[in-house]
């Protein structure tokens, strides 16, 4: 056990600043648990809230208003914060290695990395693409992208390439952001290989018909092939021109995870069991984007990572204590709500629940406002 032999407490070591962390952290704050000691790796000392970006996008949410100070909250829940990056995990030792050279020793570790943008299918997107995730790399080049398209002779056609919910949200959020600040003509268009899963026919329905509201081009069932500096080639052998390109599709698990001998699925992600730990190593527990339910696969999605924080906190408790954990069954539905821009936003649940107009906005500012409230 790597706990100290003169304090005899135990150290629970979380890397990354995911949302699942955010929510760890809020609940050892509440109820501090008496001989253990906590580290959070982060490379960042804010993380932003993935619910409330679009929002950000269009001008809805100050830059502070969506992302969480992981230095209050560490201080609030007695947790050491640490600027940095795990580069390297040795389960042997129960160590990981950082960036700057330090080694941390752990007795429980949880991972909360996310994932990174794997755009290795589609020709030139590594050179003329803008990928959405990670949000923090993200933001920084959105700021530098929004000057150049708010100057005179700026970018003005836009292409978004997926069809997802995240794609769906950013294509609303760059027309909304550039209709309200550029008189000029803008173009907006969005690719999209394949239905969105998780969002229903009656939802399908009500975002084609913003879509074409909004003056957003729906590129339907149509996949990206290449990228270059004139716009995004087709697998119809239709091309797109664009000034800019932003990519919402595949992403691959971290790089520091494959050198691990910790389970994985098929994809390279953490494989993990209904008490979120390591199905190879119980004392590594693994949650959001980074890691994968096995018995209960979900989507790469924020909602789902919110959802095991609670889950996550209880059992790294369980654990500390050496109690029996709790299992999680992650819900085969959630409430859906993308905002249109324009004060608007539509909804859904299941196979059939849809609808829209202001009042769905009026829902998601306030869940998003809410949940953001806990940690300010």
């Amino acid at each position: 056990m790597a706990s100290s032999a003169k304090t005899n407490r135990k150290h629970l070591l979380l890397v990354g600043g995911g949302h699942a962390h955010v929510l760890v952290l809020e609940a050892f704050a509440r109820d501090p648990e008496p001989g253990l000691a906590i580290t959070l790796v982060s490379r960042n000392r804010l993380t932003p809230y993935s619910g409330m970006l679009p929002g950000h996008l269009t001008g809805a949410y100050t830059r502070d208003e969506i992302h969480i100070d992981l230095e209050r909250l560490a201080r609030a829940a007695g947790a050491r914060l640490v600027l940095d990056e795990a580069i390297g995990f040795d389960s042997a030792l129960r160590r990981a290695r950082l960036k700057g050279g330090e080694a941390l020793a752990y007795d429980i570790l949880s991972v909360d990395i996310g994932i990174t943008p794997d755009l290795s299918g589609i020709a030139g997107a590594d050179e003329h693409a803008l990928a959405v995730k990670p949000i923090g790399s993200l933001l920084e080049k959105w700021d530098r992208l929004a000057e150049k398209a708010l100057a005179p002779d700026g970018p003005r056609r836009f292409a978004i390439v997926g069809g997802g919910a995240a794609g769906i949200c950013l294509a609303f959020a760059v027309r909304a952001f550039f209709t309200k600040r550029v008189s000029d003509s803008i173009e907006v268009s969005l690719i999209a290989a394949s239905e969105a899963s998780g969002i229903n026919a009656g939802m399908r329905r009500r975002i084609a018909r913003a879509l074409k509201r909004r003056g957003i081009a729906l590129r339907a069932e149509d996949a990206a092939l290449r990228i270059d500096r004139d716009g995004v080639m087709l697998a119809s052998g239709q091309f797109v021109p664009a000034d800019a390109v932003l990519v919402s599709t595949h992403a691959a698990p971290p790089p520091v995870l494959a050198a691990t001998d910790w389970a994985k699925d098929e994809s390279g992600f953490l494989a993990v069991g209904p008490t979120l730990q390591i199905l190879n190593d119980a004392a590594v527990f693994a949650v959001g984007d980074c890691a994968t339910m096995i018995a209960h696969p979900r989507p790469k999605a924020g909602v789902f990572a919110v959802r095991q924080g609670p889950v996550l906190a209880r059992n790294l408790r369980r654990a500390v204590r050496g109690e029996a954990l709790e299992s999680y069954i992650p819900q085969r539905d959630h409430l859906l709500l993308i905002a249109t821009g324009d004060g608007r936003a539509i909804g859904g649940r299941g196979r059939f629940l849809a609808f829209e107009g202001r009042l769905a906005w009026r829902l998601k500012d306030a869940i998003d406002r809410r949940f953001m409230r806990r940690f300010g």
